[in-house]
């Protein structure tokens, strides 16, 4: 298993920027890929990004050109830079990884975007 912490979230304006981090409890070389979903009220989880160990990307179309993700292995953590926010953003944010054939997902962060 493997424990995961998200970070970062908060109340931005639309326009405006964040960074969520999510640091895992083992080395994410292990992990072959890691990603962020979000779940706005009322709505289904969905993928935002994913990246894998080789450090391909892929985006959700709705933030393609506005959103980026990293991850630093060195520090166990997964980034994603968020910018040109925009009201339809607003959801709670995870991280997921696969390990072992288990699914894990942190606690979430909350992102409103409001003005």
């Amino acid at each position: 298993q493997v424990q995961l912490v998200e970070s970062g979230g908060g109340l931005v304006q639309p326009g405006g920027s964040l960074r969520l981090s999510c640091e895992a409890s083992r080395s994410i070389l292990s992990f072959n890929a890691m990603g962020w979903y979000r779940q706005a009220p009322g709505k289904q989880r969905e993928l935002v990004a994913r990246i894998s160990s080789g450090g391909n990307t892929a985006y959700a179309d709705s933030v393609k050109g506005r959103f980026t993700i990293s991850r630093d292995n060195a520090k166990n953590t997964l980034y994603l830079q968020m910018n040109s926010l925009k009201p339809e953003d607003t959801a709670v944010y995870y991280c997921n990884t696969n390990y072992l054939g288990f699914d894990s997902w942190g606690q979430g962060t909350q992102v409103t975007v409001s003005s």
